[in-house]
Parts: C-alpha cells; structure tokens; sequence
C-alpha cells in the first residue's frame, strides 16, 4: 500500500514544492515592502488620507488604520489593530465586513493576476463590495451603538524604529509568510495529488454540481470553487491554478467563479478571526455569501445576454 502511494506522495510533494515556489516569489517582496511601510510615516499618512471618507459609512477616522493595515497586510493586521480601539457594536460589525471581503489585495490581487485575471477587475469587485455593503449596513442598521466588548486581547507589538531593524522585521514577516504558505500548500496539494490518484475528483465534482449550476458555472470549476471557498485566495491558489490549467476551465466560467470566492473564501479561517471582537459570526457569514451568490448570478445573466445579442448581430451581419 505505501510502495503505490510512494508515486503520489512524491508527485505531490513536487507540486506543492514548484506552487509555493511560484507563490513565494510573489508573496516574499510584497511582504517585505508593505511590512517595512507599515513601520514608517507612510502608514501614517494613508491613514491620514482616507479619513474624510470614514464619515461616509459610518466610521471615525482612527478605523482608516485597521481597513490600511487590513488591505496591505493580512486579516490579523487589521484585526490587532482593532483591538486596540474603541469602538461601537455597529462599527465594528462594519468593519468585519469590508474586511471580509476586501483585505490582502497585493498578494491576492497577484494571485488572481497568476490564474490569467486581471487585477483592475479583482480590485474593482472587492473594493466596491467592500464599499457598498459598509454604506447599506451604516444607512439601514440603526442599533448597535454600545461599546464593543472584544475577547483575548494579544499583546500590541512595539513599533520598530531605524533602517536595520525595519529591514530585519521585514524580511522576518516575509519568511514567517513563506514558510506559512508552504505549511498549508504543501499537504493541500498532496491531498489533490491522492484525490486525482485514487479518482476522488469526479465524486467531489458530483457533490458540487448544485453549486455550480446554481452559479452557471461548468462543473469542471468545482475543485477551483472548493478550493477557494475552502483555503482562500493565497492559499487555495496552488489547487486553483491546477485546476484552471488542467480542468480546462474557461475564461468566463474562471471569472465568473473568481467573481464568487473574492467576495466568499476561505470561510472557515476568515469568519473564525474576528471571533475575539465579539462579532456575530453566522450574520458575517451570510452577509458574505449571500452577497457572493447573488453578485455571480447577476453577472452571469448579463454576461450570456451580452454574449446572446453579439451571437444574434453576428447572425443578422
């Protein structure tokens, strides 16, 4: 049993190796930029900048830090940052929201630009959803103007000062990044390597046929979608550039799904996170995948009426 696994593991092995490879080489200098940013007036004055706008949906000036720090970074930037302040039920909710669905945009804005998407289109979906659904909740949620009462509260890093030690702290939060991505890359890929071996993957397709369908979506996008939904953007990306280039999915399915898992992924990991600020997690949740269905429905009925009118022209010309 092991000698016939021993082909699969190593296949595998190989594949998580090249796709962290791949990913880290994108992963490490954008870490290491914004990371070495976020420890200078720059941060600062981005801040600064988005201020204004706070106002607009619902929030004081101070919450620009955690949606900067959430948007460059990672989901735990902002979230430490969070903790930190003072604020309301309401603003709190709101800024889980955003954050859900717009957060990381470097990394897995480059992601989606690596599977053959383009990033302004990525960036638009998650910005403007991000946008939308804060100025909806601040215009029809009236309550939840209590203090927040957060959980565990983390230790607050002290803040790094000269060039060296910037530097240092830098390319420390890109290895600690790198060797994370490989750590969950690694054994995903070797547990796709062992669902095309055993043939798992046509079962798996079977089970996903109704979310597909309920997309218009092919079936053949169901590893990408699970995959996605499941690990996230960064790290579902290795299973989902297999996928795209092995399944033969095609550009619009591949939109169209992408178009999904921006505004809906990693749901176990992304929701579980703001635990500790005493959010409510299953509201989070259905708020991100309602959104997530109906945003890929609709684009799915204008998409094929576009491409029906172009079908009838070219048929009339």
């Amino acid at each position: 049993m092991i000698k016939r696994m021993l082909p699969t593991l190593k296949q595998g092995l190989l594949v998580g190796l090249q796709t962290t490879w791949k990913l880290g080489k994108i992963i490490f200098p954008i870490t290491l930029i914004v990371t070495m940013l976020s420890q200078t007036a720059v941060m600062d004055w981005l801040t600064q900048l988005l201020a204004p706008m706070m106002s607009w949906i619902g929030l004081p000036g101070e919450a620009a830090l955690p949606l900067v720090l959430g948007n460059f970074l990672n989901l735990y930037a902002a979230i430490g940052a969070m903790l930190t302040m003072e604020f309301t039920v309401k603003e709190v909710f709101i800024l889980a929201v955003m954050l859900s669905f717009s957060h990381n945009l470097f990394v897995e804005s480059a992601v989606a630009k690596q599977i053959g998407l383009k990033i302004s289109v990525v960036l638009a979906v998650r910005i403007g959803l991000a946008l939308v659904s804060a100025w909806l909740i601040h215009l029809l949620w009236q309550g939840g103007s209590e203090q927040a009462s957060y959980g565990f509260v983390p230790a607050r890093p002290a803040e790094v000062e000269g060039l060296l030690p910037i530097l240092q702290y830098g390319v420390e939060s890109a290895v600690i990044g790198i060797l994370q991505l490989a750590a969950i890359v690694i054994p995903i890929m070797l547990f796709v390597q062992m669902m095309k071996d055993l043939r798992w993957l046509p079962v798996f397709s079977r089970w996903m046929t109704p979310m597909t369908k309920l997309l218009g979506v092919k079936p053949n996008t169901s590893t990408t979608l699970a995959s996605g939904l499941l690990f996230g953007l960064a790290y579902g990306a290795g299973v989902m550039i297999q996928a795209a280039k092995e399944d033969g999915v095609d550009k619009k399915d591949l939109y169209l799904v992408f178009i999904f898992l921006v505004a809906c992924h990693a749901v176990i990991e992304d929701t579980l996170i703001f635990a500790p600020l005493g959010v409510p997690l299953l509201p989070l949740l259905l708020v991100r995948f309602t959104t997530a269905v109906l945003l890929t429905i609709a684009v799915a009925v204008v998409w094929k009426k576009v491409e029906q009118k172009q079908k009838d022209d070219a048929e009339a010309a």
